[in-house]
């Protein structure tokens, strides 16, 4: 992996501190004497508020303050929030009505925040909400993924947000026009809500002069800016940290409106504020994932190669845009729509609506595991129309020439597509699986075989920065610009400063998610971190090893030239004198060389990555029942260089799971009133450890270019390839029952609809 030695994985770092009550989370170290914010959410999904009136709850015992957006603004707070729009076709931008942090004048999702209690405990603030006076004369909800219906936002008529488009749609026209096939297909990406094990939780605290902000994110810079701007401070008068964080898969990467109001209350009250949402709050409050309709077709020529692409999108935002909101599911979903095929001629054009329900952004895989979805089911769906195999035909139009270019404007630059399905196909036991089928359907079960092979875009900041410091107790402080969120960044980091530099494993702190220690980075998210953080690192080492080189070679006598660094430490050429960076450090500091005590470097990245590989499903249906059962699952993976193939490989397993539970349980529902029904674990369906089987993971590595190491991101990756591999391998196992279409998620109840409207077709007489 490096010239220092062979990735490795080593035990974790972390582990035995947070399988032994030691973790530090927000909750563990937010002050004993915070007052307690909770929050009046709107009950309703969308209403003009006719009467809000805080002065009984005011009253109430333990109560020290009731805010609504009046007193937000009279205090000079800045109501709204920030967002990102996308430039439309017609060269305007997309729309950006204000999200206030309180709703004000109107409310336009359930679980909008309309005013927050502060009180010495959490059931004197609960109490106090019941008290405020709220009332409302109810509008028109708009739910569905259509331009349409009475306005939720003036700037926005037919609550259409954005008209996006790429690609050259004259071209994409004319290739279908000439094209020998056409096949076309509609597929449903259900709305997920995130659910990391730990809710959203923060508390602020305000020392007269300066906020420290604390919140269990992806990155604590954003924040910091956020709130500078928001409060009206100078962005030195703002710290924001994060502790150990319970998993955050880009739901956390944003400012949130309870943030805000905290910090606020803690300056105006000047005692710390402490907030932390329950398992509704969270379903109600949380920005979702997904929750799009996609229309595509593939133009094939009479050899079955594809001449041409197009995809029509219509993704829901919620009733405001969040940060990123309008780019998910069109330029964030652009970078991979062509996956790994040579395709020249594409279109795709997305439109973003308003609904009265919870805001949509970045959930993991964030766009790219919607575009391979669609593409992929249709390749499969292509290949049973023009009665080929699904593996020729992903094998007759994979890329094979690199660098190339993508109609997004992409540059993938290295790849072996061919090498990675082969392997994978080995793995699965493609050859054993026509005797495996038979066994099932002689037990009465349906048995399918699914395949996806993914893509996907390396996103967020290219820039980072790494800083070592040597320590008076000898231990070696790494400053990490990235945020763990359980990743295991401790160890990776760790032992990758060990490998380049010879410090020992147990010498090396990493230190991360506090704005007064670290002045800038990229945090997590987009799969960044090794990449990104590991490139800094490096950087960092050999600028460390530089500047020690002169002082090593007057400490050990010799010309500088003659100093060189391998195998972890210093030599003299032609000699056995070795010293260490650590004890280099230790004689520095004796000799008042503090200069050599501490060093940074940032770097930029020129080139994102593109990891990519196959997954393949094998499950079993009960035709009576409608139980999907996953017998099999295996990867095969090109992330390039690897550093720890351990945490890589759980890093799959973790996003395979989060793929099935989209695929075949997990639907965010709402009435027709726009209340959600799933907001509680009692009717929201996530997998079970039962659910899911052994996963058989392999490499074929293809090392980048883009960066010094050869490294691919992963975190992702387990996700982008696991809705095509499963939903592939369920319709699979129903088509010989005349099943021709299913959308997720699979539950039991729309299977077995499925298929008893196909037996029914089948027998239905014939006038």
């Amino acid at each position: 992996m490096s010239k220092f030695g062979k990735s490795q994985s080593v035990k974790r770092l972390e582990d035995i501190r947070l399988l032994t009550g030691h973790g530090r989370f927000v909750d563990d170290i937010a002050p004993q004497d915070a007052l307690v914010a909770f929050f009046l959410r709107s009950p309703v999904a969308h209403a003009e508020i006719t009467a809000l009136d805080t002065s009984d709850a005011a009253g109430m015992p333990g109560v020290v303050a009731v805010l609504t957006s009046a007193d937000l603004e009279e205090a000079g707070v800045k109501l709204g929030m920030r967002s990102v729009p996308i430039g439309n076709r017609d060269g305007s931008r997309g729309a950006r009505p204000e999200r206030p942090v309180l709703a004000k004048g109107r409310v336009r999702f359930v679980g909008e925040p309309i005013a927050c209690v502060v009180a010495e405990t959490l059931a004197q603030a609960k109490d106090a909400a019941e008290a405020i006076a709220f009332d409302f004369a109810e509008l028109p909800v708009h739910l569905d993924i259509s331009v349409g219906g009475e306005a939720i936002h003036p700037e926005a008529p037919g609550n259409l947000a954005f008209d996006w488009a790429i690609g050259d749609e004259a071209a994409t026209e004319a290739a279908f026009a000439g094209a020998a096939h056409r096949v076309s297909l509609r597929t449903v990406h259900n709305r997920i809500i995130v659910n990391s094990m730990e809710p959203r939780v923060a508390f602020a605290e305000w020392d007269s002069s300066r906020l420290h902000f604390c919140f269990n994110g992806q990155g604590v810079w954003n924040q910091k800016d956020e709130l500078a701007e928001s409060l009206g401070l100078p962005k030195e008068a703002v710290r924001v940290t994060t502790p150990d964080v319970g998993g955050g898969f880009g739901m956390k990467s944003f400012n949130y409106p309870e943030y805000l109001v905290i910090s606020h209350a803690a300056r105006a009250l000047g005692r710390p504020v402490r907030w932390t949402g329950d398992r509704t709050e969270s379903m109600l409050s949380d920005n979702a994932g997904r929750d799009l309709i996609s229309d595509a077709e593939l133009a094939f020529d009479a050899d079955h190669r594809i001449v041409g692409y197009r995809v029509n999108i219509l993704s829901n935002l919620g009733a405001y845009n969040s940060n990123f909101g309008q780019l998910i599911q069109s330029e964030v979903a652009s970078k991979v729509m062509t996956g790994v095929y040579d395709i020249k001629t594409a279109f795709v054009s997305a439109k973003g609506i308003y609904t009265n329900t919870t805001q949509t952004d970045a959930y993991r895989g964030a766009g790219r595991p919607e575009s391979i979805t669609t593409l992929e089911r249709l390749i499969d769906k292509s290949a049973r129309v023009l009665g080929v195999d699904p593996w020729e035909l992903r094998d007759k139009n994979y890329i094979r020439n690199f660098p190339y270019d993508t109609v997004a404007g992409e540059v993938f630059d290295v790849g072996d597509f061919p090498r990675a399905a082969a392997r994978a196909r080995t793995e699965a036991d493609l050859e054993g699986f026509a005797a495996r089928r038979a066994a099932s359907a002689k037990a009465g079960k349906l048995r399918g075989l699914g395949t996806c092979y993914y893509i996907e875009a390396i996103l967020g900041d290219a820039n980072e920065t790494a800083e070592i410091a040597f320590n008076e107790d000898g231990t070696v402080s790494l400053f990490v610009g990235t945020q763990s969120n359980g990743q295991g960044h401790e160890t990776v980091f760790a032992q990758f400063l060990s490998d380049t530099s010879g410090i020992p494993l147990d010498k090396i702190r990493i230190v991360q998610g506090d704005s007064d220690l670290i002045a800038k980075g990229g945090g997590t998210g987009g799969s960044r971190s090794v990449t990104v953080q590991s490139t800094a690192t490096l950087a960092t080492v050999e600028a460390a090893i530089e500047a020690f080189t002169p002082f090593v070679a007057d400490a050990l006598d010799v010309p500088e030239a003659d100093v060189d660094f391998d195998e972890g430490a210093f030599r003299a050429l032609g000699s056995n004198r070795v010293m260490t960076l650590l004890e280099a450090a230790e004689q520095a500091r004796a000799s008042g060389r503090n200069d050599l005590l501490r060093h940074k470097r940032e770097i930029e990245l020129d080139h994102r990555s593109y990891p990519n590989g196959a997954h393949i499903a094998e499950v079993e249906v009960d035709p009576e029942t409608g139980q999907i059962q996953l017998l099999a699952y295996t990867v095969t993976d090109d992330f390039g260089n690897l550093m720890h193939p351990q945490l890589v490989e759980g890093q799959i397993h973790g996003g395979v799971a989060q793929g099935l539970g989209q695929a075949v349980c997990e639907n965010a529902v709402h009435d027709a009133s726009g209340q959600l029904l799933t907001a509680t674990f009692m009717d929201y369906a996530m997998p079970r450890a039962e659910d899911i089987p052994m996963i058989r993971f392999t490499t074929e590595p293809v090392p980048a270019t883009g960066n010094p190491l050869g490294m691919k991101g992963c975190g992702e990756a387990g996700t982008v390839g696991a809705l095509a591999a499963i939903t592939n391998a369920v319709l699979d196992a129903l088509w010989d029952e005349g099943v021709r279409e299913v959308q997720m998620p699979l539950t039991p109840l729309r299977v077995w609809t499925w298929l008893k409207e196909a037996r029914e077709e089948s027998v239905a007489p014939v006038h």
